[in-house]
């Protein structure tokens, strides 16, 4: 069977993208010089383009032309049961352990912090009224300098003026929220619950992950509820929303007796494997 002509092109432009002729953030020839080149049409042209970026190898800028796209090694988290475990509920300690340790360097933004009016998905989470006022504290995650993930969590005023101030300080907290609480008003988590939903990223997380504007790359997007033990039983103290982007995030659920010692590898998957998997997802 004949191989057509734009797969041709774009296997060729692939190999010369992984023999680093055609270097990451370096732009390709635009479409006249490769429809020149292959002595082929423009639409034949662009099919090969087309190819190339559901394969994630290349990107189209608006106005400026294709470029290839920068190698992500993906980093693997393991979702395990303690509290202070995976994505972490520390803001940096505990949150970070897993990346250090498989020998990557992880960063974050010191905290954005605000005093909002609980809406929405918060609210009910929270089990408090539209219109309270919450704590939002906010930061960027980094690993090897690369945005890794967006992490927003609100927590009811009346834990601050219990005595949780630090909650509304642009300072992290050592040691994890959780700790903290523990230690100023005598809170314990009891037990948390996470739901995760696959969708599309908004403008701005299009911009600070630096993913596609066609969203074409989804977005994993947890959200973790903190319980407290109280009279009535468990009662939600925090929301955690932390935003992922597919291409540079995978996951790992142990369950019974697996070998302990073995370092997580990352599967390699294409972009068009992640884009088939994408639906919108409901915000609650």
């Amino acid at each position: 069977m004949t191989t057509p002509m734009y797969r041709r092109i774009a296997l060729e432009l692939r190999q010369q993208i992984k023999s680093g002729t055609l270097e990451p953030g370096g732009q390709l020839p635009t479409e006249l010089e490769l429809a020149e080149r292959y002595e082929a049409s423009r639409n034949t042209v662009r099919d090969a383009i087309k190819w190339l970026t559901a394969n994630g190898l290349v990107e189209t800028r608006p106005g400026q032309g294709t470029f290839v796209r920068d190698r992500i090694t993906p980093f693997v988290t393991t979702l395990s049961p303690g509290p202070e475990a995976d994505l972490g509920e520390g803001e940096v300690d505990a949150a970070f352990a897993e990346v250090s340790q498989g020998g990557r360097q992880p960063s974050v933004s010191p905290p954005t912090v605000a005093v909002e009016l609980a809406a929405g998905s918060v609210a009910a989470r929270l089990h408090v009224p539209e219109g309270t006022q919450v704590v939002s504290r906010h930061q960027e995650r980094f690993i090897d300098g690369k945005p890794w993930a967006l992490r927003t969590s609100y927590y009811p005023m009346d834990l601050v003026t219990h005595g949780a101030l630090r909650l509304i300080s642009a300072e992290r907290i050592s040691g994890g929220a959780i700790a903290y609480l523990h230690d100023a008003l005598g809170l314990a988590q009891v037990g948390y619950r996470d739901r995760i939903l696959i969708r599309r990223p908004d403008e701005e997380e299009s911009r600070f992950f630096g993913l596609s504007e066609d969203g074409r790359t989804p977005v994993v997007n947890i959200v973790r509820t903190g319980y407290r033990a109280s009279e009535a039983g468990p009662l939600p103290y925090r929301v955690t929303f932390t935003v992922l982007p597919a291409d540079r995030n995978q996951f790992i659920i142990n369950s019974g007796e697996v070998p302990g010692h073995l370092a997580p590898v990352a599967d390699q998957l294409r972009v068009a494997d992640l884009s088939a998997c994408v639906w919108s997802a409901p915000s609650w």
